[in-house]
């Protein structure tokens, strides 16, 4: 089922706009709030055959997405349509932070980040490669999560004085017990396989006050995918992630040892809720010395990541310069003390 939002005033396609937070017209400038949306004028077109086939609504074109897609724009007039029967039953997301940062917005946001690279070669930082941004709905999993954790450590108070002609070392034993009881909620996990997993980790945070229940509309005139990983399948990966933690937070509370020694520690880390998210990214392709760099955009905070080229002549005159300082520091040092050269 393809369908298509359209606008009361002109009958053109509307889009979600991501200042405004509302379905917008390009043609006329309408707007129209995304809860409130007259049903009469959104239009559905149910998909054809066994090869499930979608066709846009206003052009009659074929629509080509693979599989995972839930959300694109129709290759030969441009509107933007939703994929209404890949967001039914357990694949329809729960929640969805959408866009606040448009297109422009964007594109101003990296080409600023790209001149701002400090090792980075005099082509990349004109920021004039870019083949391609794209806004993309990626599917997290939120899990809510409880963690109980108990520790048995061994640790040590050494402390050393002198008595006459002796120095003496005094080392003092004390066991030492932790008992937790942790509350985790909506820690993020990707749920795409086409998504780099690290670059989505390092686009954290995501501001949570946004959160909004699902509703199609939002999906209007961007790309979005659907989930490859229920939350079972990626359980152990947020459950590495969160036991990592409370290993960190187990050792923070023990401080003031010379040593510790772990007797025992056990982490157990339970699923309480999983919700399915999506997230809003923008992916920028950009061009450069005959090969692909692929960067991401938190489409909310404007958080840019990504490992760009390295101009290794950059390097070399940084390293030469912190040579340089080094050895005018010596050099000063020397005549300081009287040494001279």
């Amino acid at each position: 089922m393809v369908i298509h939002y359209k606008c009361p005033d002109c009958g053109a396609d509307m889009v979600f706009d991501s200042e405004s937070g509302k379905l917008s017209c390009d043609s006329c400038g309408r707007k129209n709030n995304v809860e409130d949306f007259p049903k009469e004028f959104i239009l559905n077109a149910f998909a054809e055959g066994e090869a499930v086939e979608y066709h846009c609504k206003n052009c009659g074109a074929v629509i080509l997405t693979d599989a995972d897609t839930t959300a694109t724009t129709c290759s030969f007039c441009g509107a933007g349509v939703v994929l209404g029967d890949r967001l039914a039953g357990n694949m329809a997301p729960a929640k969805v932070i959408p866009f606040t940062i448009s297109k422009e917005k964007a594109m101003q946001a990296f080409k600023a980040w790209c001149k701002n690279g400090l090792l980075t070669p005099k082509g990349f930082m004109t920021a004039d490669r870019i083949k391609s941004i794209t806004g993309i709905y990626v599917p997290f999993w939120l899990y809510d999560l409880n963690s109980k954790a108990h520790a048995d450590a061994v640790c040590t108070k050494v402390r050393s004085y002198s008595r006459g002609d002796y120095i003496y070392t005094e080392t003092s034993y004390y066991d030492v017990h932790r008992s937790l009881d942790l509350h985790y909620i909506k820690v993020p996990v990707d749920a795409s396989e086409k998504m780099n997993d690290q670059l989505m980790d390092k686009l954290e945070p995501y501001d949570y006050n946004h959160l909004k229940d699902f509703n199609t509309p939002y999906l209007a005139g961007y790309i979005a995918e659907k989930y490859n990983y229920n939350d079972k399948q990626l359980f152990s990966r947020v459950k590495s992630r969160i036991d990592n933690y409370v290993e960190s937070y187990i050792s923070s509370t023990i401080t003031g040892y010379s040593t510790t020694a772990y007797r025992s520690k056990h982490i157990d880390t339970r699923q309480k809720h999983a919700y399915y998210t999506l997230f809003p990214v923008w992916m920028v392709c950009y061009d450069y010395n005959q090969s692909e760099h692929i960067f991401a955009m938190n489409g909310q905070t404007g958080k840019i990541v990504g490992k760009p080229p390295v101009s290794y002549g950059k390097v070399a005159a940084w390293f030469a310069g912190i040579a340089g300082i080094t050895f005018i520091v010596l050099k000063s040092a020397a005549w300081i003390s009287g040494g001279g050269f």
